[in-house]
């Protein structure tokens, strides 16, 4: 069973390959996926992709909420993006990913963004994901780009965090120094 890759490692931050048909090496990769993301805990998952177990091509697995199915995305490419932009996911919590643990950040993204690709049956689908649905689907579109969310907060001039503990002794975040 593939483990979940963490930086610094260079497959994070390579462009991914496009999947030239879902044999069933891909299907096997797949299912490997979606038992990372299944098993991801503290933080649970809600994205994947391929990159993350260490394999380049351009997959990605979002859950966004595990009462939901996990939906495959292969080949993805934008069809749309909204204007609008968000820093930071709604509610007020920061994006990280379990290939950078125990790192959070702010990032501006797009409140909706539609897509194209092909689902795990080989189907062309497109769908338009809003709220953070489309935060995660930016966030592993960004992974196929091998761009890394710290890299975003960076470009964006945000802060990254990580835990810490005040002199209560209660948990807090702080900020990184870059």
């Amino acid at each position: 069973m593939k483990s979940i890759v963490t930086v610094p490692n260079n497959v994070l931050v390579s462009p991914a390959n496009p999947v030239p048909n879902i044999n069933s090496k891909i299907k096997e990769m797949i299912n490997q996926m979606r038992t990372c993301l299944e098993e991801a805990q503290n933080p649970q998952g809600v994205g994947l992709a391929a990159a993350q177990i260490g394999l380049p091509w351009r997959i990605f697995l979002m859950w966004p909420n595990n009462k939901e199915t996990i939906r495959v995305i292969i080949n993805p490419e934008y069809v749309n993006k909204s204007s609008n932009l968000v820093k930071g996911i709604t509610d007020n919590r920061l994006e990280g990913c379990l290939s950078v643990p125990h790192v959070w950040g702010a990032v501006e993204r797009h409140t909706r963004v539609t897509i194209s690709y092909l689902d795990d049956l080989g189907q062309k689908q497109q769908n338009t994901f809003s709220g953070f649905p489309a935060i995660i689907v930016q966030h592993e579109m960004d992974h196929l780009d091998g761009i890394l969310f710290t890299r975003r907060v960076i470009e964006q001039k945000g802060t990254l965090y990580k835990p810490g503990v005040d002199d209560l002794g209660k948990e807090v975040l702080e900020p990184i120094e870059i």
